[in-house]
């Protein structure tokens, strides 16, 4: 499990192109050709793809392949698998409407963030990949909603007092109350957190989505791509992230367009000191997803560098560490699984200090602080 440096350098194989022309023809809707990377093994796009948490994307790319034919039993695989997500996807929607409309009636408010608010930004809704169900509440609606929800829930996954976290599985669904959206980066970070989550729950900067009969409000436009993009880097730098997590930042920048404000975004990151962080992921939706420069605040060519580098951990690790061995994790001792995890992310760290130095060597250092801290309390 330890990291293999044989990928800074990446080579990117046809495969990979195809898996990646495939994947920006499905999140834009647009032709594309491929005969010229042919032979195609499309067993590999779909490796991919599930590693990748896009398969309905992809599977929506195979519909805008003008110059080949694809094998039908891999077009039927990708149909089998899409329906598989449109199913899934209206259960989830149908669910968040019941959970909202039950904590309105309990009298607590909440904040949908991630997941399927960012979803309604994709030409295909029900295609994407869905995940959790994440609320993002203020400090009394958090308490009212853990003492309220845990009396529905089948298990409770995760309990963090010092982060707000609770995590429950409701029926089939695991649902995430988070009473700060912190990162663990770096104070730095967090502490603009607690700023665009403050404008969030005392100014008022929410919107919404009419899911069904039932009103569901989300951040505002302005603090939701903080939310998104903070998100993308707590996971880059803690464990890794695939590129369902950028198509959603991509998707969430065309819709809103003309709604961000480029003055407010500037402020914000730079009082978090991350514009090398945004330059960077802005090549690799440019550079890899096919996106239109120009609809990016503050894209900077230059970093182009720095993107090779970023997609290729992003293949390595997977979705979320998705091609980690994390097998230690049932087998070993808590205290050993907690050092080996412990080991595991200072080789990726070293990874990514040679990307993002200073952000990298603040979040691994909040890392071990937190992790030995859980130690010392486990004991």
């Amino acid at each position: 499990m330890s990291l293999d440096f044989s990928y800074i350098i990446m080579r990117i194989d046809n495969n990979t192109k195809a898996f990646l022309a495939l994947l920006g023809a499905g999140l834009w809707e647009r032709d594309i050709q491929l005969l010229q990377l042919a032979p195609i093994d499309y067993k590999i796009i779909y490796r991919l793809a599930k590693e990748q948490a896009v398969i309905g994307l992809v599977a929506a790319g195979l519909e805008h392949i003008t110059d080949i034919k694809v094998p039908q039993e891999i077009a039927l695989m990708f149909v089998g698998e899409t329906l598989q997500l449109e199913i899934k996807n209206k259960e989830m929607n149908a669910f968040i409407s019941e959970l909202i409309e039950r904590m309105r009636k309990a009298d607590i408010y909440a904040i949908l963030v991630k997941g399927q608010g960012i979803a309604q930004c994709y030409e295909r809704p029900l295609w994407r990949s869905c995940g959790d169900v994440d609320l993002l509440l203020s400090t009394e609606n958090y308490k009212k909603a853990v003492s309220f929800l845990s009396s529905l829930a089948n298990n409770v996954v995760d309990d963090i007092s010092e982060t707000k976290h609770y995590a429950m599985t409701i029926g089939q669904w695991v649902v995430e109350l988070h009473g700060t959206l912190h990162t663990c980066i770096s104070p730095r970070v967090d502490s603009g957190v607690d700023f665009v989550q403050n404008e969030v729950f005392y100014h008022g900067n929410v919107r919404t989505w009419n899911n069904g009969n039932t009103q569901v409000f989300l951040p505002g436009v302005n603090q939701d791509v903080v939310f998104v993009f903070a998100h993308i880097l707590q996971h880059f730098f803690l464990g890794g992230i695939g590129l369902r997590q950028l198509c959603d930042l991509s998707r969430f920048l065309w819709t809103y367009k003309k709604d961000i404000d480029e003055d407010i975004l500037l402020k914000q990151l730079s009082s978090m000191g991350l514009m090398s962080e945004w330059k960077a992921f802005a090549c690799v939706l440019v550079d890899y997803l096919e996106m239109d420069n120009d609809i990016i605040p503050f894209y900077d060519k230059t970093y182009s560098f720095k993107a090779k580098r970023i997609l290729s951990y992003l293949l390595k690790v997977g979705n979320f560490g998705h091609n980690k061995d994390n097998s230690y994790q049932s087998r070993d001792l808590v205290i050993i699984r907690k050092m080996k995890t412990f080991f595991y992310q200072a080789g990726d760290s070293l990874y990514i200090m040679r990307i993002f130095p200073r952000n990298a060597i603040a979040s691994l250092i909040n890392y071990w602080v937190n992790g030995t801290k859980e130690i010392i309390n486990s004991e």
